[in-house]
């Protein structure tokens, strides 16, 4: 009987290592999504004033946007040298980027103190945002992926997840407290603020668990076997981003599929709904916050339970009832939201977490698992990334302007379920990927040197038996 190829982690440095990406997820989700909450309710304000309501909220969605557009180039460059010099790094200068610009955002002077330079430096600050969770979300999994036991790969790999939804819980939560104890002039006038400024604490506190954890054992491995043959005079390797281009563009394709509805769906479903049930039901913006707040917690709950479901019958079984179930649901979303009770709200918004958890948490180890360690982080990045630019990034602009033209929710939720189709193509043609050994490595006989594809599985015994890669050369 073979031996595993790896032992697994004490379970107190694997609850460390959970917690350190935990944390900085937590915290990068946070700041990224207190723009967006502030995006819906008063950056059209404060930043666009004297344009119609909704025209100054599509403004303001559109500089949310943006925050997506520097995604891509975050994941590129925190891709290569991630897999160049380690995860640990990188992931400490993402926590920086994204906390600095945060912060900062929070000291922004608005349009009525220094006019059309307002918008400007908000803009360049988000997109300061956008380049680091492009690179941070890739560090992050893959940090517990390849420390992590492969039994429970897609258990452990899915706490790094529920940062999005804790960040989301956090970022409501402050916003909902301070809508709750000031007033509306004055949440306007400076209670904004407050949320933003939180963040430089928690990116020490952040820090301060990201620097007591090691380097992943599979990528140091990976990195001294590439040591080892350039001191035995094989070829350079190449550069991840082409690696990855080469050996692994079905699978990029795939993660980029796989991530269209689970973006779209999530921002319809956590940031749209806050204009919709407040412009177009007349709920208060409070209860919009308060329902989202919720089902947010519900969200973190289950997202650990989808991902050790993933690891008993396999990721894509899960993905794809997660992403049929958003497109099942996006008229009852809609119709539930209409009643314009806080009941049926918080209703709508709960079951489409639910689903969306069900792509959200075997996505970390389902990405993770179809690249090999020296080309890992960028494969994974590329993939996730660059899907948000026509995914995330537009969801909300998308969806306001569909309700400006069509004053219905029918075209959004037509929107929803074509992104859910087009991911269960994605999925669907994907490979099962929960056997994967990530210490496995191939080689290219053609090119003479390590090639993405970790070709081989493990075995119930955990030793490795032969397997074809996806979309491996």
């Amino acid at each position: 009987m073979a031996a595993p190829a790896t032992s697994p982690p004490a379970s107190a440095n694997l609850r460390r290592i959970v917690a350190a990406s935990l944390i900085g997820t937590t915290v990068e989700w946070y700041d990224f999504f207190l723009y967006g909450s502030a995006a819906a309710l008063v950056f059209n304000k404060l930043f666009f004033p004297g344009s119609d309501p909704l025209v100054g909220t599509l403004l303001s969605f559109l500089t949310y946007a943006v925050g997506f557009a520097a995604r891509p180039i975050g994941a590129l460059v925190f891709g290569h040298y991630g897999d160049r010099l380690g995860r640990k790094k990188l992931l400490v200068l993402s926590l920086l980027l994204m906390g600095g610009a945060t912060f900062a955002i929070g000291l922004l002077p608005t349009h009525a103190t220094v006019g059309t330079a307002a918008p400007v430096l908000l803009t360049a600050l988000r997109l300061v945002q956008g380049f680091a969770l492009g690179g941070e979300w890739g560090g992050a999994v893959l940090l517990v992926s390849e420390h992590g036991d492969a039994r429970r790969r897609g258990f452990w790999a899915s706490w790094p997840q529920t940062g999005a939804p804790a960040g989301q819980l956090l970022a409501t939560g402050v916003l909902s407290v301070m809508t709750a104890l000031l007033s509306d002039a004055a949440f306007t006038s400076w209670g904004w603020r407050v949320p933003f400024l939180l963040s430089g604490v928690l990116v020490i506190v952040g820090l301060w668990v990201r620097l007591s954890v090691d380097e992943s054992p599979v990528f140091r491995a990976a990195l001294a076997r590439a040591e080892a043959r350039r001191a035995e005079g094989a070829a350079l390797e190449k550069m991840p981003l082409v690696a990855v281009l080469r050996h692994h563009w079905r699978d990029v394709l795939i993660a980029m599929g796989a991530r269209m509805a689970e973006n779209i769906s999530y921002y319809v479903i956590t940031a749209f709904v806050l204009v919709y049930a407040t412009s177009h039901t007349g709920l208060s913006q409070q209860t919009a916050l308060n329902a989202v707040l919720i089902a947010s917690a519900l969200h973190f709950a289950v997202i650990p339970a989808w991902g050790a479901l993933s690891d008993r019958i396999g990721r894509r079984p899960v993905y794809l009832l997660g992403a049929a179930g958003v497109g099942v649901w996006a008229f009852p979303f809609f119709a539930l939201v209409d009643v314009g009770r806080f009941g049926p709200l918080l209703l709508a918004v709960s079951v489409g977490l639910v689903f969306h958890g069900a792509m959200y948490a075997p996505q970390a180890a389902f990405f993770a698992e179809m690249f090999a360690t020296r080309m890992r982080y960028s494969g994974a990045s590329i993939g996730a990334q660059f899907s948000s630019v026509a995914a995330g990034a537009p969801a909300p602009l998308i969806a306001t302007a569909l309700l400006a033209d069509y004053d219905s929710p029918t075209p959004i939720a037509l929107y929803v379920i074509a992104a859910a189709l087009l991911t269960l193509l994605a999925v669907g043609v994907a490979r099962e990927t929960r056997s994967r050994d990530l210490t496995a490595v191939e080689e290219n006989a053609k090119e003479g040197n390590a090639v993405a594809g970790e070709g081989r599985t493990a075995g119930p015994d955990g030793g490795a038996s032969s397997a074809v890669p996806s979309g491996g050369a």
